[in-house]
């Protein structure tokens, strides 16, 4: 039996097709080669078109048939993983009725901001882990006020998983963890939220039917499996949002286990046991792929919108063609400190932790006779380093303290600077694995699919492939620059600017 998963990301997508008793996997493809088109008709919004997904996926799983490297008929299950937050309106054709409104998207920040002074803070946050901000529920209210013949038109509002999963199978379904992202989960009555919805005056009859993570979510269509030639027998088997699905393909599933992300945005993601929040909500408590009202499991999460998309404008822009591994090589080459210059790398959207404010990136101590292309690509990369330091911190105010922080040995883990930088920054022991988010959505069908009886069976073949541990000399060195970072920060987020 074969399993296949996919990885909707930002900027691509990502099929892996992995043999169920072997794990090995057999065939990953990405696609597009470029990046994936992110619209922003106005400052501080993004948008992304989700049958552009659905063709790309579609050409993804193409291409991994045309591996040659097995019999797509043996395809048994597929899993979902997706970029979280998004709003996907659908009318009662299941036709999408705009774009979705996307993670990083900020227009409907000032809603969720009166909607936690209306509802109270501290009640909100006992109940739902999280103020509204900008997550899904607020982007519907604001479509309602904004694009009200949308809104009346809207039958169906899904996640993005969950529209993968729709043009997949026909059906309409989400999750509990799909829902707690949204904020539209109450973890006091683990029920849909009458809360938000009866507070936005939102119509509780467009939330989809409510499936476990690991459960069926339904069978694929006949025309679709041929289309895509697959067997007709094909179950989507589960479905989870991608900081939460890379949690699991590292088998981060478990209380005080950490792991983290550096691609578009970067994430550090940790288990708990208990309904923890933050006072402030600058990090995220969503339910975890395995929470359940008898068992919690939540996820702590801290994200940086501006990590691996202010590389990738670096690059756009100095990089002259060149791949990200000749970049990472040209950045070792300039010193610890970038030469003085600094980077703050919050130009993608309100920034949770800096409490939603959209303060825009910055290149900061310039000096023409100094500075080079080297120099602003190490820049970028410790200034990465340094949010990511920044919101450690937070999570450690919140019991968070991780012993050794797990990732995958992809995007910017891939760069000795970065990884060097973080784990010097952070003071945390690093592993890396080789794994992703496609072959941990695919090891989830499994899971799904009762064909393993849990993570470990079903990551039994997970191995460390590099550690990192900090040393006293690059520690003190950065913990300097970092402290002067902050401050620069802290100036810049006592100005007026917003």
């Amino acid at each position: 039996m074969l399993l296949l998963g996919i990885d909707l990301g930002t900027s691509s997508i990502k099929i892996s097709v992995v043999d169920h008793e072997s794990q090995k996997t057999l065939a990953t493809v990405s696609y597009p080669e470029e990046e994936s088109p992110i619209h922003s008709p106005e400052a501080g919004w993004a948008e992304q078109d989700p049958n552009m997904w659905w063709q790309h996926i579609q050409i993804g799983i193409r291409k991994a048939h045309a591996s040659g490297a097995y019999n797509p008929a043996d395809i048994k299950c597929i899993g979902i993983a997706y970029q979280m937050h998004g709003l996907v309106l659908l009318d009662a054709d299941g036709n999408a009725l705009r774009n979705s409104i996307i993670w990083c998207d900020s227009r409907a920040v000032p809603i969720g901001q009166q909607a936690f002074r209306d509802l109270g803070e501290q009640a909100i946050l006992r109940t739902h882990l999280n103020s509204p901000g900008n997550f899904t529920a607020s982007k519907f209210k604001w479509v309602k006020e904004n694009e009200p013949e949308i809104y009346q038109k809207t039958k169906h509002l899904l996640l993005p998983g969950d529209f993968v999963s729709y043009r997949l199978t026909g059906e309409y379904c989400t999750t509990n963890s799909a829902l707690s992202e949204g904020v539209l989960w109450d973890f006091s009555t683990n029920s849909v939220s009458k809360t938000i919805l009866d507070h936005y005056e939102l119509d509780a009859t467009v939330i989809p039917a409510i499936h476990p993570v690991f459960a069926d979510h339904g069978r694929i269509l006949p025309t679709i499996a041929d289309e895509l030639g697959l067997a007709h027998d094909v179950h989507v088997t589960y479905k989870a949002g991608d900081q939460p699905n890379n949690a699991l393909s590292l088998n981060v599933m478990q209380a005080g286990e950490v792991a983290a992300t550096a691609g578009t945005s970067g994430v550090i993601y940790g288990v708990s046991d208990q309904l923890v929040y933050d006072q402030q909500s600058r990090v995220n408590t969503f339910a975890h792929v395995n929470h359940h009202e008898a068992t919690t499991r939540t996820g702590v999460l801290l994200c940086i919108n501006g990590t691996g998309i202010l590389y990738n404008w670096i690059r756009k822009i100095a990089g002259h063609g060149l791949s990200y591994d000749k970049i990472n090589e040209i950045a070792a080459t300039a010193p610890v400190g970038a030469q003085g210059l600094s980077i703050f790398p919050f130009g993608n959207g309100a920034e949770r932790m800096l409490n939603d404010r959209m303060i825009q990136a910055s290149i900061m101590d310039i000096d023409f006779n100094r500075h080079d292309s080297a120099s602003l690509f190490r820049a970028a990369q410790e200034g990465i380093a340094f949010a990511f330091r920044y919101g450690l911190d937070i999570m450690r105010e919140n019991g968070m303290t991780p012993k050794v922080i797990r990732a995958g040995h992809a995007n910017l883990f891939k760069s000795d600077v970065f990884r060097s930088s973080f784990v010097s920054t952070t003071n945390t022991p690093l592993e890396l694995y080789q794994n992703d988010g496609s072959v941990g959505a695919a090891l989830g069908a499994g899971m799904g699919a009762h064909v393993y009886r849990d993570a470990k069976e079903a990551l039994k073949g997970l191995q460390v492939i590099a550690d990192f541990a900090p040393e006293k000399g690059l520690t003190d060195r950065y913990e300097e620059l970092y402290q002067n970072w902050k401050e620069q920060l802290t100036q810049k987020l006592n100005t007026n600017i917003i």
